[in-house]
């Protein structure tokens, strides 16, 4: 599917929440069996699940609804903050309404990468009504490094009293993909940016933490994808969190798998799982 096409096929839609503008599109299959919600990670948006991730999902006759998340993309903010982490999971709930709506109660799934992997199953555990079943690709639980002990601090200090300020997020784009023409249009790419608030880090720390703790709350299918090679979010995470729960969690492990498999050289067979697993559970 070229470009041209899918963006005829892209419906674009904007909803207010928090008195921030977002922006979404929806993506209609010619027949649809079930729906799926795309949340970006850090830095990241929609736009860049456009090349590959969504038109095999409308293959499988899956209609796809994504949009832009607090400070990303085409959605209006400062770049790299939300305020609270209480909004990002009401506009991920407000997604799931639309869902519903506009696809006359098919089955819905939501795929979350990277940080959008916490959000998804944050939100699954706290409120799982009308949810299918959930997709983690490389789940911002646990970082894959240490950050400095010094921006911690400072990060810890500017949650309470500059909620706002933004540094750079640490992200090395050359850990995204072993395929250096994916990293070249992730740095090319004018939506992306490198800047993260102490609302999307030291808070999403702290909710990856909590959503492992409470994994055993989760009651929903829930397939979750890693390599093992990720130098950015912690695939012993996920190991973790499906060793605890493993009546309700699949896990996926890709050997020598950087941290957007979805870019990465295995990106096919990764999307054919993915694709295989939400027909085997509708």
């Amino acid at each position: 599917m070229t470009q041209t096409a899918l963006n005829m096929l892209g419906k674009p839609f904007s909803f207010k929440q928090n008195g921030v503008d977002f922006f979404g599109k929806t993506y209609f299959a010619e027949k649809i069996k079930g729906v799926v919600i795309i949340v970006h990670g850090l830095g990241d948006h929609l736009g860049r699940y456009e090349e590959f991730v969504i038109p095999e999902l409308l293959k499988n006759d899956l209609a796809v609804l994504a949009y832009d998340q607090f400070g990303h993309g085409k959605t209006k903010g400062k770049r790299g903050h939300n305020p609270g982490f209480e909004h990002v999971l009401e506009s991920l709930a407000l997604m799931v309404k639309k869902a519903d709506s506009l696809f006359n109660q098919k089955p819905i799934f939501i795929y979350g990468h990277s940080m959008g992997g916490n959000v998804v199953l944050n939100h699954a555990i706290r409120n799982p009504e009308g949810i299918h079943g959930i997709i983690l690709s490389s789940p911002f639980l646990r970082l894959a490094f240490t950050p400095p002990a010094w921006k911690l601090s400072l990060g810890k200090i500017a949650m309470k009293l500059f909620p706002t300020f933004t540094m750079h997020n640490e992200l090395d784009p050359n850990a995204l993909s072993h395929d250096p023409s994916a990293v070249e249009k992730y740095l090319s790419d004018p939506l992306v940016h490198d800047k993260v608030s102490p609302n999307y880090s030291i808070r999403f720390l702290q909710s990856g933490q909590w959503a492992m703790d409470n994994i055993d709350q989760l009651k929903i299918n829930t397939l979750v994808l890693h390599g093992t090679d990720d130098q950015l979010t912690d695939h012993l995470a996920s190991v973790e969190i499906s060793k605890k729960n493993p009546q309700n969690i699949t896990l996926q492990l890709y050997p020598n798998g950087y941290h957007e498999l979805h870019n990465e050289p295995v990106k096919d067979i990764f999307l054919k799982d993915v694709c295989d697993w939400i027909n085997k559970n509708l």
